[in-house]
């Protein structure tokens, strides 16, 4: 069984490597050394990392996170590579890939989309059908707050209506899983997708 989630995180370790410390990502104002370091304490430093979520806790994770961007860029980058410590349950195989899927394909992503120019990876198929699994879970979330109707469309892999349709109608979205995810996670401006429907409810979008 293909491991997604480590082959996402060695292929931006190595995306890390090629374009340095200081290179522009979609986080911004994040640099590549900034989103290391949110990776390094997302996974190793829980007494920390709920101010990712808690807005009251957040100075305290500003403080420690910037420590580790401060680190010298190759021993930031192992950080990173060599994965969680062993008692984080996402060492394990099984949470590894329910949770760092997601989120490592999408801030390689980060990365490689972030200069002026680049040009999308053909995935293999069944990171692409890996993605699609992920896709509709993490739209209703992202979507939630959607002012119309949201339907994916992913061709040869389905489509999943996500938002119910509202009075302003609803929009067909469609693309490749994996630019599906993107558009959900906020990446609207880079997601490589097609959307369509009436002009109030593109309007309302």
């Amino acid at each position: 069984m293909t491991r997604f989630a480590r082959n996402e995180r060695r292929g931006l370790c190595d995306t890390f490597e090629r374009v340095g410390p200081d290179a522009p990502t979609l986080c911004s104002p994040w640099r590549t050394r900034d989103l290391a370091a949110h990776l390094v304490v997302r996974e190793g430093r829980p007494d920390v990392s709920a101010g990712i979520l808690v807005p009251a806790l957040a100075g305290r994770l500003e403080k420690v996170q910037n420590g580790y961007a401060a680190w010298e860029w190759p021993r930031l980058v192992n950080k990173v590579r060599t994965g969680p410590p062993s008692w984080s349950p996402t060492s394990l195989r099984s949470v590894d890939e329910a949770t760092n899927t997601a989120e490592f394909f999408v801030h390689h992503e980060d990365v490689l989309r972030a200069g002026h120019e680049w040009v999308s990876r053909e995935l293999p198929d069944d990171l692409e059908s890996a993605l699609w699994g992920i896709v509709s879970r993490v739209a209703r979330l992202q979507l939630a707050r959607s002012a119309v109707g949201v339907v994916l469309v992913a061709p040869s892999y389905g489509e999943r209506r996500v938002h119910a349709k509202t009075d302003q109608g609803t929009v067909e979205i469609t693309g490749k899983p994996g630019e599906l995810l993107l558009y959900s996670f906020g990446r609207k401006d880079v997601a490589q997708v097609d959307v369509t429907g009436s002009e109030e409810a593109l309007a309302a979008i």
